[in-house]
């Protein structure tokens, strides 16, 4: 491992230059055959019977089909350019609530068919006057074609649009590096006493026979370690932060599946017309099938499963706010709401915690409301800049201190900085989370909880390793499975997020925040009907 000189300052302990042999031991879990390298225990997890079966329910439901053969070569994979769609009743007569199906046909870079699934697309259906917009659903025939079903909410001229998020060649490259190097983003501690301090390595595991420090947490059970420091004690330990992305993860052939301007998020054309002309109905019968959740008019968000207000009026929000507390727990894309709501609301500011900025936690006031607006990180794994070892918490731990009721709001957010990591580190903290969202509703039923779901976002050939849109969708579908049947609502951001004609964004645009809340709010206070 490492050759360390001591420093008064840092010393950063790393074992990143590992060298592992592939003992293939397999998983204990029969449903995903992934041989894994034998320094992750991700499958020591002791899960009851009933935690076993939803676990390999949850990963049968996000397999993705595979190619035939492992290494495909470049040319034999998806080209956008040769690719293209067909409206399947271009001339048809639409009314609003009527189906529109479009399929879509795969090639390669020489123009042959593909005869096998597995490409991730994203589609929509908008009208760019309108400022209207809605997702389609993706149907993988696995055979080159693909069908997409729209379901046409407004009336008017409907453009199509289709887009190649990955090749399946590229879909194979991140479900190796996703089980293979979960190491690929790393974290760092730092450990203090007096003028002496270190730095050392951190993550969910760590490879190679170098002492660690362990950090599981004693509650949720959820694992952390630390490469120990040479000469400090592990309780000297002051923040955690990221400490970087490794480099030199792909060979050159599976470089050329992440090219911007060939496969990473390119559009397929039509080849024959891209919109159709959609009729007004005079009354429309909701269709009970929930695909969208809900689509933009007029850049405003309509849910299709419940009323939305939208608050134009920032008294509006302090109406409905009043006397509240609001819990805001996870990442970036849910402090957005902090941010949001602290800039909007005239009454509400924020109380200099002295916290680091971004990273938190932070506090809002209304005194004269009596509302109190708090927004605190989730745990490890979290890639912020610097977070105080006192600081950093579990959201399950934190919930099970929140007493509850029928003023208080919590709102979750937590998908993005898992996505480096096998499914399995996901589902143990979801797992933990919903025990404790289970245990706060039992204490107090009337408490409102609200969950974020992931949204896409800009990705290029190095982010896609690291946050491709595929993986957060892997999560999304995870956390929307474990939470159904339990007493929290959903802000759909993902679908928030792809109908709008924006550029994709990690942290969306403000106009797509402020429907974000606008549909939480419209929990926290539906109208009375």
């Amino acid at each position: 491992s490492s050759v360390m000189q001591n420093h008064l300052d840092d010393d950063t302990v790393s074992g990143s230059n590992w060298i592992t042999e592939n003992n293939d031991q397999p998983s204990l879990s029969q449903t995903t055959k992934v041989t894994r390298k034998p320094y992750c225990g991700y499958e020591q997890q002791t899960l009851s019977k009933r935690e076993q079966v939803e676990q390999e329910s949850l990963l049968a439901a996000i397999q993705w089909p595979k190619p035939p053969d492992d290494k495909i070569a470049f040319l034999q994979s998806t080209d956008p350019v040769h690719s293209d769609f067909v409206i399947v009743k271009p001339r048809g007569f639409f009314k609003v609530g009527d189906q529109l199906e479009v399929l879509v046909r795969m090639k390669d870079f020489q123009g042959k068919p593909k005869q096998y699934g597995g490409d991730y697309l994203q589609a929509r259906i908008h009208s760019p006057l309108l400022k209207a917009g809605a997702t389609g659903r993706i149907v993988d025939c696995h055979n080159g074609l693909y069908k997409v079903f729209f379901t046409l909410l407004w009336p008017g001229e409907v453009k199509v649009s289709v887009t190649l998020v990955h090749p399946s060649e590229a879909i194979q490259v991140l479900l190796r590096l996703r089980e293979e190097r979960p190491d690929r983003v790393y974290f760092k501690s730092s450990f203090k006493s007096g003028r002496y301090s270190e730095t050392t390595e951190c993550n969910v595991c760590l490879p190679g026979d170098l002492p660690v420090c362990n950090f599981t947490d004693l509650y949720t059970g959820e694992p952390w370690f630390c490469y120990k420091p040479r000469k400090l004690p592990c309780a000297s330990r002051i923040s955690h932060a990221k400490g970087g992305y490794q480099k030199g993860l792909l060979t050159h052939e599976e470089s050329l599946f992440f090219q911007s301007d060939v496969n990473i998020k390119r559009p397929i054309l039509s080849s024959g017309p891209d919109s159709v002309i959609v009729k007004p109905r005079p009354f429309t019968a909701e269709d009970p099938t929930v695909s969208p959740s809900g689509y933009y008019y007029e850049d405003h968000w309509r849910p299709r499963t419940h009323w939305i207000h939208h608050f134009n009026k920032s008294d509006d929000i302090s109406k409905c706010l009043q006397g509240k507390v609001i819990h805001l727990f996870g990442d970036s894309t849910i402090r957005q709401w902090f941010e949001y709501l602290t800039s909007v609301v005239p009454d509400l500011v924020e109380f200099n915690l002295g916290s680091p900025k971004n990273v938190g936690p932070f506090m809002s006031v209304d005194l004269k409301h009596n509302i109190l607006l708090k927004f605190r990180c989730h745990g490890p794994p979290i890639r912020f800049t610097t977070v105080f070892s006192s600081e950093l918490r579990y959201i399950a731990n934190e919930l099970n201190g929140i007493v509850g009721g029928r003023n208080t709001v919590i709102a979750i957010t937590i998908w993005s900085h898992f996505s480096t990591f096998p499914v399995e580190v996901y589902i143990r903290r979801l797992r933990n989370i919903r025990r404790s969202v289970i245990q706060l509703l039992d204490r107090s039923p009337k408490t409102l909880i609200i969950i974020r779901t992931a949204n896409v976002q800009e990705l290029g050939p190095e982010v896609s390793l690291f946050n491709s849109d595929w993986y957060s969708l892997q999560l999304d579908s995870v956390m929307r499975k474990m939470f159904s049947g339990i007493a929290v609502h959903f802000v759909d951001a993902w679908e928030m997020s792809l109908a709008h004609y924006l550029p994709h964004n990690l942290h969306p645009k403000e106009v797509i925040v402020r429907n974000q809340i606008d549909a939480f709010l419209s929990y926290v206070c539906p109208l009375q009907t």
